[in-house]
């Protein structure tokens, strides 16, 4: 039986109640996110001295919760507004699907970082490097660029306005990038969060000093977590409802879908505010938290010893 895909118009007060709900939302992420933004990127660009695998990681997800502040202005505006779709219309759903989508691959890359520097010691100086780091996370783009550019549904003509789908044909290609942008990145990120954790209590402490610090890493990873968590995955998991509903041709239920995905979209949004906290924690990692694996840095600084001193006891055999 095929489902119903006849054209499903939104109530004109229920997309008023989700212009007034994304205002109120919006205009503190706004207030906050964009000097939040500004310090960061000021900081680990400008600041910081040594260039590793974490900075490369964070600035990337600066750039993408840059181009998310910018877009929310006019996902604002197309909410409230009948916009037709135009170029402008067509920039600001690229910009907000590739850079959603990026940070939620940058922060996947970030707890896989730590899980390998901690599970691998030995062979973490090979897999990693801030050059892999840069290039992984440009062909990152490139791909997610690429793939907004000739999204599907975003060169819909059934469709008259920006932002406001009505159709309810449902999308195959929805469910696998459901699928593959969210839920198979939040089991990475919550199987390498947990490695970490675990490996930190068990790790044996020799002060007070170093029992702060395990416990200042736990927070840290806890709360990037969490905020991953709450973020993301009601703004997904609304997705999947709506590919439930569209599938079942249920055009009733539609308009309640779409109003509860625009609600989630607003907090999935708000992690390009949250993510100071990442930040935050990030530059106080970058002078804490290598001391907390001592295997990890001292393997490498006696293979880096090694490799220096092998040019002197060639000289002495010869």
């Amino acid at each position: 039986m095929q489902p119903n895909t006849e054209n499903c118009t939104e109530d004109d007060d229920m997309q008023n109640g989700i212009a007034l709900f994304q205002l109120t939302v919006y205009i503190p992420v706004l207030s906050l996110g964009i000097p939040l933004n500004m310090i960061a990127f000021w900081v680990f660009c400008c600041k910081l001295k040594r260039w590793t695998e974490s900075r490369v990681y964070m600035i990337n997800l600066i750039v993408a919760d840059s181009c998310m502040l910018f877009a929310l202005p006019f996902l604002m505006y197309f909410t409230r507004y009948e916009h037709p779709i135009d170029n402008l219309c067509f920039t600001i759903q690229n910009i907000c699907f590739t850079n959603m989508s990026m940070s939620i691959l940058i922060i996947t890359l970030i707890a896989t970082d730590r899980c390998i520097e901690i599970k691998f010691p030995l062979k973490a100086k090979i897999l990693r490097s801030p050059l892999r780091s840069a290039s992984i996370c440009g062909v990152l783009w490139i791909i997610l660029m690429i793939y907004s550019y000739f999204h599907p549904q975003f060169h819909d003509k059934k469709e008259k306005f920006c932002f406001r789908k009505q159709s309810a044909q449902p999308s195959y290609l929805l469910l696998m990038f459901v699928i593959f942008i969210y839920f198979i990145p939040l089991v990475i990120v919550t199987f390498c969060s947990v490695q970490v954790i675990r490996y930190l209590k068990k790790k044996t402490v020799t002060s007070s000093h170093e029992t702060k610090l395990i416990q200042k890493a736990i927070c840290i990873i806890s709360v990037n977590l969490c905020v991953f968590i709450v973020c993301f995955s009601p703004f997904y998991i609304a997705l999947l409802s709506l590919f439930a509903v569209s599938v079942a041709g249920a055009c009733s239920l539609l308009s309640e879908v779409r109003a509860c995905l625009h609600i989630c979209a607003c907090l999935a949004n708000s992690n390009c505010c949250l993510d100071a906290f990442c930040y935050y924690f990030a530059a106080k990692e970058f002078q804490e938290f290598p001391s907390l694996f001592p295997t990890c840095t001292s393997m490498r600084s006696k293979m880096n010893q090694s490799q220096e001193s092998q040019p002197a006891r060639d000289q002495v055999m010869t």
